[in-house]
């Protein structure tokens, strides 16, 4: 049977750090209330757009699977954070790696859940045969949309990027399967509220803008629920029991959120990989930044049954179950790296207070 199985992975996050010490200078809150609440101790902010992140991300992605762009059929770029609507991002993305006319590419929106979408996506047309090498990418950059002055959204989100390259394969490996969902009567839960078409007959020009807005709450309630009931489908239409699971690489989005996930699937937390507290919520990004960080470090091994599983706005959510291929080794390195910056934290985030308004400590 023709599978899609991850042959390359790679990641990408930009150099400045945006720590819990650097918000209790700006806001009306603490490490500990933080820490607490989120496990997030820090996050990166970029300098450039999600494109060129992506384009890093993918560059290493490429070289660990020994592949040239060349070789690719398909390139999807999961984001919410889009360089521009017209063009699609992943033209941009297209365009930075020097892809061949032939080379499809196209956006993907499903919020935090893009990368498991389309993963989905991805190796459903490896298995019809429709296409052999594909390339996914999520890249984000949620600090673009970022209000300083709510204090419950501005310590959680950051950006980055993560790509896999996926090829068929006729072994026991590869995806076993995967569900998606979506409760749009919760749309409202989770959003960017001056965003999209259907706000421009409103809006005037002396409005302030409004970053994402989000009610924790029941995006928790929804949340715990969503994963955990996905990722028991997935194990279960893959034909294996929980206990077969090696590792949950969850979404990372809140600790309390991947405890309560790992708990649903009877995991023990060293079957969890976690790295929110370096990066915070990175949106579709989370997922392939874990991926390959756990794989750096020794989580994954020839045969492991890992489960990935993510929500996000929409309220999206989804789970596959993946049985790792024969190689945890880039076979190539990439050199790719982003263009250095000088700006400060203080000056990237300058847009933003002159967007959303300026924290109540820097007033």
């Amino acid at each position: 049977m023709r599978r899609a199985v991850i042959s390359g992975w790679g990641r990408c996050v930009p150099p400045t750090v945006l720590s819990n010490a650097d918000l209790e200078g700006m806001m009306d809150t603490s490490d500990e209330w933080i820490t607490v609440r989120s496990g997030i101790k820090e996050r990166r902010i970029s300098h450039v757009e999600p494109s060129e992140m992506a384009a890093v991300a993918g560059s290493h992605a490429l070289a660990a699977a020994g592949l040239g762009i060349e070789d690719i059929d398909l390139i999807i770029l999961a984001s919410c954070t889009s360089d521009s609507v017209v063009p699609a991002t992943a033209a941009h993305v297209h365009r930075l790696l020097e892809a061949p006319v032939a080379t499809a590419a196209f956006d993907l929106n499903a919020n935090c859940s893009g990368f498991v979408y389309s993963l989905i996506t991805a190796s459903k047309m490896i298995e019809s045969g429709m296409y052999s090498r594909v390339l996914v990418v999520a890249a984000e950059r949620l600090s673009a949309l970022i209000d300083f002055t709510d204090r419950s959204t501005a310590v959680l989100f950051g950006d980055a990027a993560g790509a896999v390259v996926l090829e068929p394969t006729e072994e026991e490996y590869g995806l076993l399967s995967g569900c998606m969902q979506m409760d749009s009567s919760a749309l409202t839960y989770l959003e960017v509220t001056e965003d999209g078409l259907h706000r421009m007959p409103e809006r005037h020009m002396e409005d302030a803008y409004g970053g994402i807005a989000m009610n924790g709450r029941e995006v928790f309630r929804r949340a715990v629920v969503a994963m955990g009931d996905l990722s028991v489908r997935a194990v279960t239409a893959a034909g294996l029991d929980l206990d077969d699971v090696d590792l949950l690489i969850p979404h990372q989005a809140n600790i309390r959120i991947i405890d309560a996930t790992a708990r649903r699937l009877k995991l023990p937390a060293h079957k969890v990989y976690t790295n929110i507290h370096a990066y915070g919520n990175t949106s579709a990004a989370t997922i392939p930044v874990a991926l390959t960080e756990a794989l750096e470090q020794g989580y994954i091994s020839p045969g492991s049954h890992v489960v990935f599983a993510a929500f996000g706005g929409g309220l999206t959510a989804a789970a596959a179950m993946m049985r790792w291929g024969e190689r945890t080794e880039p076979l190539e390195r990439s050199d790719a790296v982003l263009a250095p910056t000088e700006r400060s934290l203080m000056e990237l985030l300058d847009a933003n207070f002159q967007v959303y308004g300026f924290p109540e400590k820097l007033k």
